[in-house]
């Protein structure tokens, strides 16, 4: 009698057991990977830095710093400028690493049949794959930062009283352009990475509010509208609310913060969804 008493408490202990070896399994093994291609990125760092650093330091030296000593923009341009830079460095970083691998792997080559071997889920593959470039489009954004304040000299303003908003916003972008290049990686076949190029980059770029602040183009209706179904724009306002000191004791006039918030925040869970069901089919087929 006792023993069929303690029995069932005996094969509970043991498949909590099992569950919890899983877990470390799936976790060591996670890890593993996440730790492979950051030695692959310490290889290759060169041209990692080269991508990193030619887009941020063409767009800060001429729109930060020609434009406005020729009398093309005026001289409060570049503290505007600068959180659409940052977050234009650290959107794409994340958007190419994950999509032009993606599209590689997925080639008629299978290289992601090494990493299905692994002892993980289907869909923690493709999350190991995100949190990858999420830390190099973080490492990305940092850069941004020192490389504006060399070229910019004077005109170099960012405020230091909002730092825990400024990084959560740096890495809600990532993740959000993370899950977006899964979106896209893993729709788009190799033979088509030119669209990448020539329509989804241009159209990121110049609905993204980069350039200019959302506010400024009330004017403009149609483009207004249209620049809040870019995830890119909300990390542009995002950096602004951050970044850009107050003029004249009044703020920067940008989104509202929670508007930011969850704009980026619905577009990561979307694209995120729609990114592992996507994966999931290609890799299974």
């Amino acid at each position: 009698m006792s023993s069929m008493l303690t029995s069932p408490l005996h094969a509970e202990g043991a498949t909590s057991a099992l569950s919890q070896r899983r877990i470390m399994t799936i976790l060591t093994a996670f890890l593993h990977m996440l730790r492979r291609d950051l030695m692959v990125t310490t290889r290759e760092v060169m041209p990692f830095v080269m991508q990193v650093l030619v887009q941020p330091l063409c767009l800060l030296f001429v729109f930060g710093k020609v434009l406005p000593n020729i009398g093309a923009a005026q001289q409060v341009f570049p503290a505007s400028f600068l959180p659409g830079v940052v977050a234009l460095n650290v959107f794409l970083v994340a958007l190419q690493g994950i999509t032009i691998s993606l599209m590689l792997d997925l080639s008629t080559s299978r290289e992601i049949d090494d990493r299905l071997l692994a002892p993980l889920p289907v869909s923690l593959v493709a999350v190991e794959k995100i949190v990858f470039c999420v830390i190099r489009s973080m490492v990305a954004g940092a850069i941004t930062f020192p490389l504006a304040y060399w070229i910019l000299g004077n005109g170099y303003q960012v405020r230091t009283d909002a730092i825990v908003v400024l990084l959560g916003i740096m890495l809600l972008t990532a993740f959000t352009s993370a899950a977006l290049g899964l979106v896209i990686g893993t729709i788009l076949p190799v033979d088509r990475i030119y669209l990448l190029f020539t329509l989804i980059f241009s159209a990121l770029l110049y609905t993204g509010c980069v350039f200019y602040p959302w506010g400024s183009i009330g004017s403009l209706p149609a483009l207004q509208i249209a620049t809040l179904f870019n995830p890119l724009t909300y990390a542009s306002e995002g950096l602004r609310y951050a970044m850009v000191p107050a003029v004249h004791g009044q703020a920067f006039l940008t989104l509202p913060i929670a508007w930011i918030l969850l704009g980026l925040s619905m577009s990561f869970v979307l694209c995120l969804v729609l990114g592992l069901r996507t994966f999931r089919r290609r890799v299974i087929a």
